[in-house]
């Protein structure tokens, strides 16, 4: 299907982005013309929403805080094919949209992530790149692979993805979220390199580096918990174990050299910790029953909605199922 053919969204979440939001707006309005562009506007205390209105924008409001609550609602209410979002500060290059959409529809992607790549050195803030390094490599350790730049707020999505992801994050961990929604459900997904540039003057970063940064780890520790629960629950059903062990020795030498267990506080604490550590990984099992039930009507739910460039045919065939 051509790309013309497509209805494309683009999606602005925006919080006090007074001085930067005409240049973003005015940006993807010349990379993608035939696109709708629309400005969700999450409580700004400034003429953000004014502003929009006057460059061509659809402006709308979330009045939960939160630039998850605003993904949420974005992809609630926006009816396309397509939907490129990105941060209303002008950081990200709009000039590159096309051939990202090009590149989902070209291979019949669920999601294209902008990976940034600065010249600039105003447009990180210190810590920024190496926190990005870190939890990106973690996100790899526990789902087994991951995303170059796990915190781009650069990124294209088909239909299916939008409106299967259940965006339960309230803060900006739910790029975070977005990641692992697209690896657990094993979607198609691509990365492309893109520019990354500083705020124009007069905008401000929202993020806090360690407050953010410590929502972020709890948010990818809540997740692994959450889709990979025999592991998480079987390394405290090791830990108890192991510890159990320690302590059981010295118990056993005894016993065994004497025929008496003089320490009967320590064997009851030995007991207790084996009991805890079967529990835990019993636990973790039933979880993991329930994970995979839930993770296949996720699935199905997901392959209800066409592939970006369906033949109508098909459409109609996937929506009657």
């Amino acid at each position: 299907m051509a790309q013309q053919n497509l209805r494309i969204a683009v999606l602005l979440p925006c919080y006090n982005e007074e001085a930067a939001i005409a240049q973003t707006v005015a940006g993807f309005r010349a990379a993608l013309p035939d696109a709708e562009i629309f400005v969700y506007d999450n409580n700004s205390a400034d003429r953000t929403r004014e502003v929009a209105a006057a460059a061509g924008a659809i402006v709308r409001s979330e009045k939960m805080q939160g630039k998850g609550h605003v993904v949420r609602r974005m992809f609630a209410d926006v009816e396309a094919d397509i939907y490129v979002m990105a941060d209303g500060d002008a950081t990200y290059d709009a000039s590159a949209a096309p051939g990202l959409v090009a590149k989902l529809i070209d291979e019949q992607l669920d999601m294209v992530v902008g990976a940034r790549k600065s010249e600039v050195e105003e447009a990180y803030r210190r810590g920024h790149v190496l926190g990005n390094k870190v939890f990106t490599g973690l996100l790899s350790s526990l789902f087994g692979r991951s995303f170059s730049d796990i915190f781009s707020g650069y990124r294209i999505f088909s239909r299916r993805f939008a409106k299967s992801f259940p965006a339960l994050s309230r803060g900006f961990e739910t790029e975070t979220e977005i990641s692992v929604h697209a690896l657990e459900l094993a979607m198609p997904v691509g990365e492309v390199v893109t520019a990354y540039g500083a705020r124009p003057e007069g905008s401000q970063s929202k993020l806090s580096t360690y407050r953010d940064g410590w929502r972020i780890l709890k948010t990818i520790l809540h997740l692994y918990r959450i889709e990979r629960p025999v592991l998480f629950y079987g390394s405290f059903a090791l830990l108890l174990g192991v510890l159990a062990l320690i302590l059981a020795v010295p118990l056993a030498i005894t016993y065994f050299n004497t025929g008496l267990v003089p320490r009967v506080p320590t064997a009851i604490l030995v007991t207790g910790l084996m009991i805890l550590a079967f529990l835990s990984f019993f636990c973790g099992l039933i979880l993991d029953t329930v994970v995979r039930g839930r993770r296949e009507v996720r699935r199905l739910h997901y392959l209800s909605f066409p592939a970006v460039g369906a033949e109508p045919d098909r459409q109609s065939r996937i929506q009657l199922r």
